[in-house]
């Protein structure tokens, strides 16, 4: 009876006993520990409200002949709430219960010879409050600014001015020649047969302004070759002298 000290609460639950059987077991316990409070209840009997919440020390379970105890979850639950915080329970069972008091809330479970299980109510009763000292809460928990403070401009020292984040070489604007592309292949490389002045111009070589030659570029794409230099171009006035400017930013 080493899970069983002085001024313990006991409770055993047995089922079928003979009443001489009861009677040693008792003797048993008492004989080994003085000052022992032991009650009974039989395991078809025992209810949630046989025995007040958290008022037994240690529970005894199926310990006396002949062993015919079912440790179902029904009771499993009811021991754990009628035991005290940091309680134990010893029973016996032929099947495998290690699970079943696990799931029921009891801890520190173990089996040992003759199919004996012991386990343990945990420290804090169910339902039981704690507070929690958490002390000074860490600073990326703390939102120090009200949307309407970081609206107003109030505590802007921890907003990032945009400006500060821009050096002076992305102040500058690009030079609109630099973004120029081919209309073919939309990147700023000339193909194969560029005829727009690209391809020199990339080389760092001037192309002198083209100029109709067919006399019918003033009608519109419809009516101009494939190497038109207006191609792309609406159509002229005519008789309007309309040169290609390749400068411009088309």
């Amino acid at each position: 009876m080493d899970y069983i000290k002085n001024g313990d609460k006991v409770l055993i639950i047995w089922s079928n006993c003979e009443q001489n059987d009861i009677t040693t077991f008792v003797n048993e316990i008492k004989s080994t520990t003085n000052d022992v409070n032991v009650s009974f209840e039989n395991s078809a009997m025992i209810t949630d409200n046989s025995r007040e919440r958290s008022s037994f020390d240690v529970v005894l379970s199926n310990l006396l002949p002949p062993h015919s105890v079912v440790h179902d979850d029904s009771l499993l639950a009811t021991i754990i709430k009628i035991l005290k915080p940091s309680g134990k329970i010893v029973l016996k069972d032929q099947n495998e219960v290690s699970s079943a008091l696990k799931l029921n809330g009891f801890v520190n479970v173990t089996k040992g010879p003759d199919n004996l299980y012991t386990a343990e109510k945990s420290k804090f009763e169910v339902g039981s409050k704690v507070s929690l000292n958490l002390g000074q809460k860490p600073a990326v928990w703390k939102l120090e600014d009200t949307v309407e403070e970081a609206w107003s401009g109030v505590n802007d020292d921890d907003i990032i001015d945009a400006d500060q984040l821009l050096d002076e070489d992305d102040l500058k604007k690009p030079d609109k020649q630099s973004l120029r592309v081919c209309a073919t292949t939309g990147k700023r490389k000339a193909c194969a047969d560029c005829s727009c002045g690209l391809a020199e111009e990339l080389r760092g070589e001037t192309k002198e302004t083209p100029k109709s030659s067919c006399g019918s570029c003033y009608l519109g794409d419809a009516f101009r070759c494939a190497t038109c230099p207006y191609l792309g171009m609406p159509a002229f006035k005519p008789g309007e002298k309309v040169l290609l400017d390749l400068k411009s930013d088309i």
